[in-house]
């Protein structure tokens, strides 16, 4: 067992907390697989009534998952990059039909992986420290630990909009949006929780009863000209509705789009149209984890971390540098089916 996620079961109430307060909580594969030996041992158990995820120390819930150790698979064989990804979708897929309640408390940042955890969980409790995004087109990646699945589902195009500009969301918008079911002032959390562990079978109704009223939400001003400037699945489309509206709000998204990955983008867009239509979440995340795969192969991936992660100088050079250089058949080869030995499929317990 690993010490970078704390796990114990009090008063019928599964509580895993994430444990690397250095790395803001960044999940490992051995994290991922702590977390899903506890959930299929209280699945089994009837003492447990249910799940609280929340994070130890530090300033925030999860900023995702470990990049670094992923670029450097990723010069490699790939191998224990592929490895992470098959576990953490595991796991991503065994919350989301998990049968008992799960409350994740999403305090402070809460990115990529940290979504892909608390997404699932039946209540999502946001606060003002709230920092809500999906960045991985910034650095060659794409939105996935189920974005694809949760993002399309959200109101109009907002999943397209956070998907493709990587946007920070606070709580208040989180609340706004639905991604979190509740709201509360961060200095609650610790009387909540201690109360739901006093009375698991009260869970729903202590969130409801501590719920504060969110502040005004930033994404409501502007999700009119989301749901208008993001229409299209085409990338190119965007740019161009962006280009012709010109106002401050529009211009900003351009320049904004213009550090992301094109490649990426058009991925991101594509996977939101294909999740959108799937109707069952384990095809989501096979289709995930195919693109995963591809896109861990090509060169924007290394060259985004360097950029942002490792380097820091925020000047990524992405080959190819522009939306229309993007072609179809590129986009069609990182959707791709893998072997059949290779492809990714749920926790054997859950298949049936």
């Amino acid at each position: 067992m690993t010490d970078q996620v704390l796990i114990s079961l009090d008063n019928g109430v599964g509580r895993i907390r994430l444990n690397r307060p250095k790395a803001i909580h960044a999940l490992t594969t051995e994290m991922c697989d702590a977390i899903i030996a506890a959930l299929l041992a209280w699945r089994e158990d009837e003492s447990v009534v249910a799940v609280m995820l929340d994070h130890a120390e530090g300033r925030g819930f999860c900023a995702g998952g470990d990049i670094a150790m992923i670029a450097n698979s990723a010069r490699g064989d790939c191998s224990e990059a592929e490895q992470f990804f098959f576990t953490e979708y595991r796991m991503n897929h065994l919350l989301f039909v998990y049968e008992k309640p799960i409350v994740a408390f999403i305090d402070g940042i809460v990115m990529g992986g940290g979504v892909g955890i608390s997404d699932p969980a039946r209540y999502r409790v946001a606060t003002e420290r709230t920092t809500y995004a999906m960045p991985e087109t910034g650095i060659g990646l794409f939105p996935d630990v189920g974005g694809g699945w949760f993002l399309p589902r959200l109101p109009g195009r907002t999943g397209a909009w956070l998907a493709t500009t990587g946007a920070r969301i606070k709580g208040a918008d989180c609340a706004a949006i639905g991604i979190a079911t509740h709201y509360m002032a961060s200095d609650k959390l610790e009387a909540v929780k201690a109360r739901i562990v006093a009375d698991p079978d009260g869970l729903a109704e202590i969130l409801d009863e501590m719920a504060d009223v969110p502040p005004p939400s930033a994404w409501e001003a502007h999700r009119g000209e989301i749901d208008r400037l993001f229409a299209s699945d085409r990338f190119e489309d965007i740019l161009a509705a962006l280009e012709a509206e010109g106002s401050d709000w529009a211009r900003e998204q351009l320049a904004t789009l213009a550090t992301k990955s094109p490649q990426t983008i058009k991925v991101a867009l594509r996977q939101m149209a294909e999740g959108a239509a799937f109707t069952d979440f384990a095809d989501n995340m096979r289709n995930e984890y195919r693109i995963g795969h591809h896109v861990i192969r090509r060169p924007d991936f290394i060259e985004g971390v360097r950029a942002v992660i490792f380097d820091k100088d925020n000047a990524p050079r992405w080959n190819p540098a522009r939306a229309e250089d993007v072609t179809d058949e590129l986009v069609d080869s990182l959707f791709a089916p893998l072997p059949p030995e290779k492809e990714w499929t749920p926790l054997p317990q859950l298949r049936g």
